[in-house]
C-alpha cells in the first residue's frame, strides 16, 4: 500500500509538470510565430528603401527630360525643327527680292532739279517733283507716250528729255483748272509753278500784301489765321489772345 500510495501521489504531479512544459513550449512557439512576421516586415522595410531609389532613379532622370522639352514651349522658344524652315525662308527671301537690271539701268534720274528713284514707276516717280501730283503725272505720261508702269531707271535719254520738255510746257498744255497758280499778280495769267519757284513766288506775294496793308497782309504780320478761322478757342499761341476776361 505504501508503494501504491506513493506511485499515486507521484502520478498526478507528472502530468501537471508535463502539461506545464507543453504549454510553455506552445507559448514559445506562438511567440516565435508572432515575432517572425515582425522581423520579416522590418527586414522588408529595410530592404525596400534600398530597392526603391533604384526603381525611381530612371523616373527622376526621365522627368527632367520632359521638363526640358516643355520649358522652351512655356518660354516661347521654338524647337530646333521649326528653326530650320525659318533659316531656309530667310535664305530664300534675298533671292526673291534680288532684281536683275540691265547694265544701262539708271538708279537715280534728275528732273526739274529733283532726284527721282530709278526703282519707281514713271507714274509715281514724277510725283517726287514738287508741284506735280498724280493727275498731272498721268497727263505728262500720256502726252509723251511713255508707259506708266515702266521703271524710271529703264528710260532712255531721249525719253527723259521728252518728260522734261512736257514738264516745262505744262501751263500751256494742261487745262486751267489743273494749274496751281492762276491769275498771277503781275501778268494775270494762269501759270503752273514747279520746284523752288513755288516757295519764292509765295514769299513775294505775301510781302506785297503786307506792303499794301491788306486784310490778309495784316493777318500774316500778326500771325493770325488768314482764311476766316476762329481764334477764340484755337490758334492761341504767343501774344495772339482771342478774349481776355476781366478780373473781379
Amino acid at each position: 500500500m505504501d508503494k501504491e500510495s506513493k506511485e499515486n501521489k507521484e502520478m498526478p504531479e507528472d502530468p501537471v509538470d508535463q502539461s506545464t512544459g507543453e504549454e510553455k513550449i506552445q507559448d514559445k512557439a506562438e511567440e516565435a510565430v508572432e515575432e517572425q512576421p515582425e522581423e520579416e516586415i522590418v527586414e522588408e522595410a529595410q530592404e525596400a528603401p534600398e530597392e526603391e531609389p533604384q526603381e525611381e532613379s530612371p523616373k527622376e532622370e526621365a522627368e527632367p527630360e520632359e521638363k526640358s522639352e516643355s520649358e522652351p514651349k512655356a518660354e516661347g522658344e521654338k524647337p530646333v525643327e521649326t528653326e530650320k524652315p525659318k533659316e531656309k525662308e530667310e535664305k530664300e527671301k534675298p533671292k526673291k527680292t534680288e532684281k536683275k537690271h540691265d547694265p544701262d539701268f539708271k538708279y537715280i534720274i534728275r528732273l526739274s532739279n529733283t532726284d527721282i528713284d530709278g526703282e519707281k514707276n514713271v507714274f509715281y516717280g514724277l510725283t517726287a517733283v514738287k508741284g506735280i501730283g498724280v493727275r498731272m503725272a498721268a497727263l505728262i505720261t500720256d502726252e509723251t507716250g511713255i508707259d506708266r508702269n515702266m521703271k524710271v531707271g529703264d528710260l532712255s535719254d531721249a525719253q527723259i528729255e521728252k518728260l522734261q520738255a512736257a514738264i516745262d510746257e505744262i501751263s500751256e498744255k494742261a487745262p486751267s483748272w489743273m494749274l496751281n497758280h492762276r491769275k498771277d499778280y503781275d501778268t494775270g495769267e494762269d501759270i503752273h509753278l514747279i520746284g523752288p519757284e513755288i516757295d519764292m513766288r509765295l514769299r513775294d506775294e505775301i510781302n506785297i500784301m503786307k506792303k499794301i496793308r491788306s486784310y490778309r497782309g495784316i493777318r500774316h504780320e500778326r500771325g493770325l489765321a488768314v482764311r476766316g478761322q476762329r481764334t477764340r478757342a484755337n490758334n492761341r499761341k504767343g501774344l495772339t489772345l482771342g478774349v481776355s476776361k476781366k478780373r473781379p
